[in-house]
């Protein structure tokens, strides 16, 4: 499962480039305090692409499918997280933050089942 360094991955350069975009939503929150929600969001929103760029190395297919799971749970988890933030007074909108976890969502989901069909399950 051995990933080729030299050829551009969409789903690690996304998910990379989500991360940066959780950080930056972090900082606004920490600056109003909000540090709760903000340490939640940063763990469940960095640990997508840690998750999917372990999956590059993955021993096998099955290893591979199960952790993109772990990663399309991380980012439910964060869309959550995000949902919660737009729906709270006193939050700074993150409507490009949802548009973008739901993005993440899709792709994954549809990793996994075409990994699943591509293993017969």
């Amino acid at each position: 499962m051995q990933n080729n360094k030299s050829t551009p991955n969409i789903i690690v350069d996304l998910t990379f480039s989500f991360s940066i975009n959780i950080i930056k939503y972090i900082e606004v929150l920490e600056a109003g305090r909000k540090y709760i929600i903000a340490l939640q969001l940063l763990k469940s929103g960095t640990s997508i692409g840690a998750n999917v760029r372990e999956a590059q190395n993955a021993e096998s297919e099955p290893d591979f499918i199960h952790k993109m799971k772990i990663a399309a749970k991380e980012a439910d988890e964060t869309e959550y997280w995000l949902l919660l933030c737009n729906a709270s007074k006193g939050y700074q909108p993150c409507d490009d933050l949802l548009t973008e976890c739901s993005i993440l969502v899709k792709i994954l989901s549809k990793i996994i089942s075409s990994s699943k069909f591509r293993n017969g399950n």
